[in-house]
């Protein structure tokens, strides 16, 4: 996942002026300590609570807030070091999502600190970055979220009754249906995926199979089966013939009789055997068109 920069750019103050709104004006709110950001934000949150939103008073005040705070960010982001550069800057950026979640949602009237009510948002963005991004394919959250419990399900059952569960044993422990189970069992599948360039083995006793990948065991596509398709169609297409049009088409396609061949033995010309079967697959054409 690619996250999208969050800028909270501060308004400038009119020249001369150290406040606005009412409030003080923060020359550089990131560089506030933690003690001082935790006085000054309930400040903040007292005026913002009456300004108008989308008035520029508003928009100093939130995103000194945001600013301010910025390190309950780079605090909750400590639980994913050894991440990647590039992976720790997205960490960062879903957190300040989370942040500006909370500043939005914070009531001062509730009587606790800002930190403690913003952490769990900004951790539960971290989270759900990590939940939409570490699977190999696209699975619906919900299926992310049953295949967390079937693992802790299957734990705690395998404990209990000293062999894997069943898929009833499972629905009956979650409380839900066997079908749920099984579907997230399937979407559990879409968690990791090798790649087709991994070796097959080391310990291959032919020397001329060794250094195949995988994808040189995967079979190509197989024509015969587009045929074996069309045969299925056609079948009750041939049941419909008369004994006459289906002794012919045994005849040509079953035996592989020359046309003449075919007309010595029932009696026929050459011809009129050709413009028996041409109106004989024109038919069987017909049929299929129409099923299609």
């Amino acid at each position: 996942m690619e996250a999208r920069p969050v800028s909270a750019p501060a308004a400038q103050p009119p020249t001369g002026r150290t406040e606005i709104a009412g409030l003080p004006w923060v020359d550089d709110p990131g560089s506030v300590a933690p003690p001082d950001a935790r006085a000054l934000s309930k400040v903040f949150f007292d005026r913002l609570a009456t300004l108008e939103e989308g008035t520029p008073e508003y928009a100093y005040a939130r995103n000194t807030l945001i600013e301010m705070n910025m390190s309950l960010v780079r605090f909750s982001a400590r639980r994913f070091r050894g991440r990647g550069p590039e992976e720790m800057e997205d960490i960062l950026q879903v957190g300040t999502i989370g942040l500006i979640k909370a500043i939005d949602r914070f009531d001062l009237s509730r009587e606790v600190e800002f930190s403690t009510f913003a952490v769990p948002y900004v951790v539960g963005e971290m989270k759900r970055f990590f939940r939409d991004t570490s699977w190999a394919v696209h699975v619906p959250r919900r299926l992310q979220e049953l295949r967390v419990e079937l693992a802790k399900a299957r734990d705690h059952l395998t404990a209990l009754l000293d062999a894997p569960p069943t898929v009833a044993e499972l629905a009956a422990y979650l409380e839900v249906g066997e079908e749920e189970v099984i579907e997230g069992l399937v979407a559990s599948n879409g968690y990791t995926a090798g790649s087709l360039d991994l070796p097959v083995g080391d310990d291959v006793a032919d020397p001329a199979e060794a250094g195949r990948t995988y994808a040189d065991t995967i079979g190509a596509w197989d024509p015969a089966m587009e045929l074996m398709e069309d045969l299925h169609v056609l079948a009750p297409l041939v049941e419909r013939l008369d004994a006459r049009e289906r002794l012919l088409l045994r005849m040509r396609f079953g035996q592989e009789m020359t046309q003449a061949a075919i007309g010595a033995e029932l009696g026929y010309s050459q011809m009129h055997v050709s413009r028996l079967l041409s109106r004989t697959l024109a038919k069987l054409r017909a049929g299929l068109l129409a099923d299609g």
